[in-house]
């Protein structure tokens, strides 16, 4: 095989070796399936019962995972620290984001989270006033359909 050859298959080799064995975040723990399609890890950073009362966790996800839809009571704010990923509220176009990117999301609106299908994606969740009505109401999964409707 020719050098050039190689360096051009080696992208996809990791890529696909990454994928079959993905490698967990130290200190996080894997994502509940009840809620999540696909391999995810959460990594509590703020626990509840805090004096800010606000929960804060780091949030990866493996290519093509997403959590289910869901809402916020208090609200929620996704801060973008690695890869590229997707955001949806429901009945609007799924949003693409990148490092550095943030989401402001407000009490209650039904949307969901996730990776885009050729990349790694990790972001930081602020869930504020988490002893005020929970953090989280999970809702049903993302279908392939949905996570498919992403439109450049």
């Amino acid at each position: 095989m020719n050098k050039t050859f190689c360096a051009a298959l080696l992208p996809a080799l990791l890529l696909s070796i990454c994928m079959e064995h993905p490698q967990q975040p130290e200190g996080a723990t894997a994502a509940p399936s009840d809620y999540f399609t696909g391999t995810a890890w959460v990594k509590p950073l703020v626990p509840a019962g805090t004096a800010a009362d606000c929960v804060v966790s780091d949030v990866t996800f493996e290519p093509g995972a997403r959590n289910n839809w869901h809402t916020h009571p208090n609200g929620q704010i996704l801060v973008v620290t690695a890869g590229t990923g997707y955001y949806q509220e429901k009945g609007k176009p799924i949003q693409l984001l990148h490092p550095g990117d943030a989401v402001d999301i407000a009490p209650d609106v039904v949307h969901w989270h996730g990776a885009a299908p050729d990349s790694r994606f990790t972001h930081i969740a602020i869930n504020p006033n988490a002893s005020k009505g929970g953090a989280v109401v999970w809702l049903g999964r993302v279908t392939e359909e949905e996570y498919n409707d992403y439109k450049p």
